[in-house]
């Protein structure tokens, strides 16, 4: 992996543990998924890359509504 590729993947990471800390305890849980969305977008872009990683991250994010039936979802 390129220097690149990797400082973007590290600010990404580094953005989602951001949000989960600072700002996801400020508001009431929502998630229909479990692991939640947030923590299911760190473990792909870190398992993945962050090509891959974001695609299956907007892909259960686009799952993730009041209509869903929600559950286990873990990584492909």
């Amino acid at each position: 992996m390129g220097l690149l590729a990797h400082s973007l993947q590290g600010i990404f990471l580094f953005g989602i543990r951001v949000y989960q800390r600072v700002l996801s305890p400020l508001f009431p849980s929502s998630c229909r998924f479990y692991p939640t969305c947030s923590e299911y977008s760190f473990q792909a872009i870190r398992t993945y890359g962050l090509i891959k990683g974001l695609f299956l991250s907007l892909k259960r994010i686009g799952r993730c509504h009041p209509f869903s039936s929600g559950g286990p979802d873990p990584l492909p």
